[in-house]
This record gives structure tokens, C-alpha cells and sequence, in this order.
């Protein structure tokens, strides 16, 4: 159920984990799966709890950068960037090795150190051709992190590059190109509600009620204007929202 609910209920995902925990505290799989809740509902302190208690029973390294961005999430960068230093980190496949970068140039974001930030998400595999599972949140950090900086037309090719490898939608790169090119996104379907004439009644017009010298107000109701949707817009940092998680994990 955590494994289910996690994407679009998160709040009912930690409901269930913690259910699980009562029943099943012993066992790493429960452990991990209430911290990636706890993770999701941003109960960081609780999260880092439960993916220690994890890494203590298993003896991965898996769980890694998530912890790293668990201590950005609770305000320490600091923390988080000295685990990207560790000898754990060299313990790691590739995809967390990715991982790993995400929030290590995201804590340097939070420090407000954008050159490096940019420095740290130049690698190989930002470089590289072929497209990986983690190739667009990569590129999207990138290009955000250049908007930050204000390299905009450096981060409008990264966007695009980023769009190009996001096959499944995991980043919001289309609307932050059409932010940049000034394209603005209306509702459709209220735009024509609201710009839809007012019809009189079968019966006609409504009679007029006026002073004695024959001037008079209508007695109907003025048209009503429909609501337009505000220009789409997204934040500066995933994920889908976020971000990741490492952006929490996935930056």
C-alpha cells in the first residue's frame, strides 16, 4: 500500500507505514519503505531515522544520497555535502552516483554557491550522448541551475536537451521552455465560459422599470466574465517537485 498510495496520496502511504512499523519493525524492507514515506510527507527527521535504521540492517550504501538529502531537507547543506565526500559514495552504481551529484549541487544551491553547483553537475554522464534514466533530471538540474546564475540562453539548450531525454513527463522542461520563449498557456475550456454572450429567455427581453420621464436601468444582470488561468509557471528547483528527490533525491 505505502508502495502504491506513495505518488499520489502520500499523506495515506505514511498512514500505512507506520501500521507496518507496529507490526514489522525488524524487518529492513518496512524500515526503508516508512522512511521513503516519512520522506515524501517531508518528515525528514523521521525519514533519515528510518533509512539509518535500514542501512543498519542491511549494510548497503543504496540508501546514500537520500539520507544526504534528508540533512538538506532539514536545513544542514553542510552535512549533506560531506557525505557526498565519503568513501560510500564510491560504493554506489552509477544511477546513485547520479544521485548523489543531484544533491550535492543542490546543497550547493541552498548555499548559495551557483558557480559551483554548476561545476558540480558537469560530468561525464551530463556530457554523454546516450539517454539513462536519470539523463533528464540531470540535464533539467543543470539548466536550472544556469537560469539561476543567469546564463539563460546556456539554460534554454539544457531545457531542451532535458526535454528531449524526458520521455515519461518527470520534469516540468516543456513549460519552463515555454516560459522562456513567453508562450502563455490559457484554459480552453474557460476561456469560452467566460467569453460566452448572455442569452435572453424565450420569453424576451426583460421589461424595463424607469422614472416618469422615461429614462429607466435595465433590470437583467451584466454579462459575467470568465476566469482566465494565470500563466503556467514552475519552480526553480524539480522536481516534480518536485524534485527528487534527490532533489530531495533526485537533484
Amino acid at each position: 500500500m505505502v508502495a502504491n498510495l506513495i505518488d499520489e496520496e502520500p499523506e495515506k502511504a505514511y498512514e500505512y507505514s507506520r501500521v507496518a512499523l507496529r507490526l514489522a519493525s525488524r524487518v529492513a524492507a518496512v524500515r526503508e519503505a516508512a522512511g521513503f514515506a516519512a520522506y515524501a510527507t517531508q518528515k525528514y527527521s523521521e525519514a533519515l531515522a528510518e533509512f539509518r535504521a535500514a542501512r543498519r540492517m542491511t549494510g548497503t550504501v543504496e540508501l546514500w544520497p537520500v539520507m544526504a538529502d534528508c540533512e538538506r531537507g532539514l536545513g544542514r547543506p553542510e552535512r549533506a555535502l560531506a557525505m557526498a565526500g565519503e568513501p560510500e559514495v564510491q560504493k554506489l552504481d552509477k544511477a546513485g552516483q547520479v544521485e548523489m551529484r543531484l544533491v550535492a549541487a543542490g546543497a550547493r544551491r541552498d548555499m548559495d554557491q551557483l558557480d559551483a553547483a554548476i561545476v558540480t553537475l558537469q560530468s561525464p554522464e551530463l556530457a554523454s550522448q546516450s539517454v539513462q534514466p536519470w539523463t533528464a533530471r540531470l540535464r533539467y538540474a543543470y539548466a536550472d541551475a544556469l537560469m539561476a546564475a543567469g546564463r539563460e540562453d546556456e539554460a534554454r539548450e539544457w531545457f531542451a536537451k532535458a526535454l528531449e531525454a524526458d520521455k515519461d513527463g518527470t520534469t516540468d522542461a516543456s513549460d519552463r521552455l515555454a516560459e522562456l520563449d513567453g508562450v502563455e498557456f490559457v484554459d480552453v475550456m474557460e476561456a469560452l465560459d467566460g467569453d460566452a454572450p448572455h442569452h435572453e429567455s424565450e420569453a424576451g427581453p426583460r421589461p424595463e422599470t424607469g422614472s416618469e420621464d422615461g429614462t429607466g436601468a435595465e433590470n437583467g444582470t451584466s454579462d459575467a466574465a470568465g476566469d482566465r488561468e494565470e500563466p503556467r509557471s514552475s519552480d526553480a528547483d524539480g522536481a516534480d517537485t518536485a524534485a527528487d528527490p534527490s532533489e530531495r533525491s533526485a537533484e
